[in-house]
């Protein structure tokens, strides 16, 4: 059964069971497909904001932006996909309420859409550059940030060779931006709070080396700056001033600063707390009629016996299927690794694991032959790996840190004259405690 299309402010009313998903990205699409394939007999109906049938937004920072793939390849699927599986795709809607007791969400136009089972896919939106100079009330043209497929649009068309970019934050869109503009031949500059990039999410080695890279290339890397005040002559940034006093001219200011949580209607609903929507390992939320998926949640995770909050598509999509599973009434937890990649020139980046509270850090391979790995212990624990130009490797250790490992000191991760899969074969697991 395919929904009928909602008029303005009208009230939809289904006599099936309706599965009604907000947020049409990694996980909404996901979560819509799998219902259907494990078992969601009654209507579906997927919401997205955006106007484009739901794309994948890694590449936006990279072949994208760098211009080597279309839009048309960004989709996740097809229009038909949606039709054969019965999900309703109804695209430029905006949740603004949700109605718990009543069992209904708001939309912004004042449509009010029934649902038997809710799903809470709503992702994030890029955090707001905050300096003097930046008038709430009069966005500069030329500041931009990336999340969605309008955002790359609009880089895109700003970027051409000679012209001047300043990319403020060396997190991982930072550097994509850089890499991706470099490539088309404007001049970069790149600002970063922290003493070195990548200081939130790896160590110091791979900071280094992915610095010395992007020099390389041609980016001006500045760490350590703070912003004083942005100029801005006619509504558009001319130049960035820092503390020390050194200015940077800007055709086109692209901020990189992480991500808000989608949660304000969740968190009015009792859903959210400051950190996002809390979710079981199920993918529930703490309303039995309601599961949340992607970005927007946070959960408890016993591999790290912490509560974290992941940004990135694997989470997304693992989440999803433990949606769908439940709602199928055929659960079955989700307990997947934590995992990311990065696409830089000709580097891929792939990181499994989670690497806050490490105390010592082993490479493996040497940074200058721009394939190694790094590997991130606390005590004897194996928390994290990062690897460069090294899939072999990083699916070894993907395997290994399913479950927590002990490293004893007699194991030689620095060691090449031993395969990786035998190193860590010898590795006693550590038990944990908490939430399973």
């Amino acid at each position: 059964m395919i929904l009928k299309p909602v008029e303005v402010g009208e009230t939809m009313e289904t006599t099936e069971s309706a599965l009604v998903i907000v947020g049409a990205g990694h996980a909404g699409s996901e979560l819509a497909v799998s219902a259907r394939q494990q078992g969601w007999a009654g209507p579906i109906m997927l919401l997205g904001e955006e106007g484009f049938l739901p794309y994948q937004r890694p590449p936006l920072s990279k072949a994208f932006l760098a211009g080597t793939a279309d839009a048309e390849s960004l989709a996740l699927r097809s229009q038909s996909a949606y039709d054969s599986a019965r999900i309703e795709l109804r695209l430029g809607a905006r949740m603004t309420r949700i109605d718990r007791a009543a069992r209904y969400i708001e939309l912004a136009d004042g449509t009010h859409i029934h649902y038997s089972k809710l799903a809470l896919c709503t992702g994030g939106r890029p955090r707001q550059l905050a300096c003097a100079g930046i008038d709430a009330h009069h966005h500069p043209t030329n500041l931009l940030y990336l999340r969605t497929q309008k955002d790359a649009e609009a880089i895109r068309s700003h970027l051409q060779s000679g012209s001047q970019l300043v990319v403020i934050g060396g997190g991982y869109v930072g550097l994509e931006v850089a890499a991706s503009a470099i490539a088309l031949g404007a001049k970069v500059t790149l600002l970063e709070a922290q003493p070195r990039v990548l200081a939130r999410v790896a160590g110091p080695a791979l900071s280094t080396f992915y610095e010395s890279v992007h020099r390389a290339a041609g980016v001006d890397v500045r760490t350590g700056v703070s912003l004083r005040k942005v100029h801005t002559e006619a509504g558009r940034i001319d130049r960035i001033e820092c503390e020390d006093g050194e200015s940077f001219k800007a055709d086109m200011v692209v901020a990189g600063l992480g991500m808000l949580v989608n949660d304000d209607a969740a968190r009015v609903a009792g859903l959210a707390t400051d950190a996002g929507l809390e979710v079981d390992a199920f993918s529930c939320t703490r309303d039995p009629d309601i599961v949340a998926a992607g970005d927007c949640t946070v959960h408890h995770s016993p591999l790290y016996e912490r509560t974290i909050r992941l940004e990135s598509v694997p989470n997304a999509l693992d989440q999803a299927r433990a949606a769908a599973a439940w709602l199928c009434g055929k659960p079955k937890p989700n307990h997947g690794v934590p995992w990311f990649w990065s696409d830089q020139y000709d580097l891929k980046l792939q990181m499994v694991g989670l690497s806050q509270g490490y105390d010592r850090c082993v490479l493996r391979g040497a940074t200058a032959s721009r394939s190694f790995c790094a590997f991130y212990l606390q005590g004897d624990r194996l928390l994290a790996v990062d690897a460069v130009n090294r899939p072999g490797d990083f699916m070894v250790a993907k395997r290994a840190l399913a479950k927590p490992v002990t490293l004893p000191p007699e194991i030689d991760l620095a060691d090449e004259s031993r395969a990786l899969k035998d190193v860590l074969a010898v590795a006693p697991p550590v038990a944990v405690t908490g939430n399973h």
